[in-house]
């Protein structure tokens, strides 16, 4: 199924980087990872580092499906509020998730400064605004439960927002810590290092069937060839269900724009430059791009079928155009790309990561949410370090069976 209409940013900013070729011999390896999107390449990247032996595959172009339709908004809030997550999980694993999303944000700011090609990343403000005066009350406890967790931020009133940002709300929490990359190309830069150290990657590569036998599993493919493996990590997302049996998320959409470059007379877009994110669910979000380009998506809705989703683009990129144009009033910005991609939502807004059942060896890489990147980063150093028998006690609070 595809999983985004339209035309997303990032490919068409960076053309084809890499090309992968399909299954065309049987395989053995340590590790199968079923997914070549930004989780698959951070999974592979991470367990070749470990001296594994890794074969990836995935169903359509590699970084071409969720990936490519990511705004990649690097922030340590999750889409459920901390107050609201603590009566959830109970608060230790409620403020340490929020810190792992914090050092993820670390990670990635370390892996791109690795690879030839820095993808894009920059470290960046994020700014959380209340849409409501009833919002405005609730970010003061927000407040105080983040700086009790010992996450940095700044409590603002209206004034200071508008003195600040520019921008017309009630109130709003501002942190440093936040971060924006180029997903596609990452996932490209991963890849290929994965390919240096001895990884095998295809793509137009599809798992049909996992067969479990004594010390691990075969994995037949649509290309009539299979992949051995000690162990398996499924990184497909929602798609990953067929492998799990059951439905772990909602499936929603979300959509997004890219502008036209800003003229460099007008400055930053916005005061500041950082991430824009709003408390009404669903979120409007906003980021710019190396180039100058205002990205914005939100207007989130139900999924049912991609023919509805791409029924839906036009009128929801309008939505989107207005919503910016509130926001940003002093602007004049034009469109010049839109699309919409397809992801699964948690009931407490946390990623799956872990193996199907106790003592299993199918791995789940299942980044849910705004915050999949950072989640996918702690998944690939949580399932590495569980396949060398050392399993993480932070891997409790994403469990499959929560």
């Amino acid at each position: 199924m595809d999983l985004r209409t339209g035309h997303a940013f990032w490919p068409i900013e960076n053309g084809l980087l890499h090309t992968y070729p399909p299954l065309e011999a049987d395989l053995r390896a340590d590790v199968l990872v079923i997914g070549a999107g930004i989780t698959g390449a951070l999974c592979a990247d991470e367990l070749t580092r470990s001296g594994l032996s890794v074969t990836v595959l995935d169903r359509r172009d590699a970084a071409f499906g969720s990936t490519s339709a990511s705004t990649a908004l690097l922030q340590y809030e999750i889409d459920t509020n901390l107050v609201e997550l603590i009566p959830m999980i109970g608060q230790h694993g409620a403020e340490r998730a929020y810190q792992l999303c914090r050092e993820a944000i670390d990670k990635v700011r370390d892996l791109t400064r690795s690879l030839p090609d820095e993808c894009g990343f920059k470290e960046s403000g994020s700014l959380y605004y209340a849409s409501t005066k009833k919002d405005a009350r609730m970010l003061v406890q927000e407040h105080a439960a983040r700086t009790a967790a010992g996450l940095k931020v700044d409590f603002l009133d209206a004034e200071a927002v508008q003195e600040q940002f520019g921008i017309s709300a009630p109130a709003a929490l501002f942190s440093q810590d936040g971060a924006e990359v180029d997903p596609y190309r990452l996932a490209q830069q991963l890849l290929w290092r994965s390919l240096e150290r001895g990884a095998q990657v295809f793509d137009r590569t599809a798992v049909t069937e996992l067969e479990e036998g004594r010390g691990g599993f075969t994995a037949h493919t649509d290309r009539g060839h299979k992949v051995r493996a000690k162990w398996v990590i499924v990184a497909a997302g929602y798609e990953a269900e067929t492998f799990l049996g059951k439905r772990l998320a909602q499936l929603k959409n979300s959509y997004a724009l890219a502008t036209e470059p800003v003229a460099p007379a007008s400055g930053q877009p916005w005061a500041r430059g950082c991430l824009i994110w709003e408390t009404a669910r669903p979120y409007l979000y906003a980021r710019t791009t190396q180039d100058g380009r205002v990205i914005v998506g939100g207007e989130d809705d139900d999924f049912y079928s991609p023919a509805r989703r791409e029924k839906m683009l036009k009128r929801k990129t309008r939505r989107l155009e207005q919503k910016l144009e509130k926001l940003l009033p002093h602007l004049e910005l034009e469109t010049a790309f839109s699309w919409a991609g397809t992801f699964g939502e948690t009931k407490d807004g946390l990623a799956y990561i872990g193996p199907k059942e106790p003592k299993s060896r199918l791995l789940f890489a299942l980044g849910y949410g705004g915050n999949g990147i950072t989640y996918s980063v702690q998944a690939a150093r949580m399932l590495t370090a569980h396949i060398g028998g050392q399993t993480d006690p932070d891997m409790q609070i994403f469990r499959l069976d929560r």
